[in-house]
């Protein structure tokens, strides 16, 4: 089992920024690669971003490339989500998850961390 707890969600206006945190605790964190998802109301859950356990291979949602920017310490059990120039359309619960490669499964997951984008 891996236990994920989010922090760093909050209200920002536009064009703001907030950086996420996923801790996680349990079986080895370096064997996972890890994802960030989101879901805003009425929507499904989407992936915004993905790293891979050795932290080398990354991939974005198109509708954050070159704004949001995942990253991870090994060392510190870590996963972050960098989002940059934030945009109203980006208001969403956040959850991390732990899978087997970046494009999935995704077998664990953390509760979720409300982010809100004001105009």
């Amino acid at each position: 089992q891996v236990q994920l707890v989010e922090s760093g969600g909050g209200l920002v206006q536009a064009g703001g920024s907030l950086r996420l945190s996923c801790a996680a605790s349990g079986r080895t964190f370096s064997n996972y690669a890890m994802g960030w998802f989101r879901q805003a109301p009425g929507k499904e859950r989407d992936i915004v971003a993905a790293v891979s356990w050795t932290g080398d291979t990354t991939r974005y949602a198109d509708s954050v490339k070159g704004r949001f920017t995942i990253s991870r310490n090994n060392a510190k059990n870590t996963v972050y989500l960098q989002m940059n120039t934030l945009k109203p359309e980006d208001t969403a619960v956040y959850y991390c998850a732990a899978g087997a490669t970046t494009r999935g499964p995704f077998n664990y997951w953390g509760q979720g961390t409300q982010v809100t984008v004001s105009s």
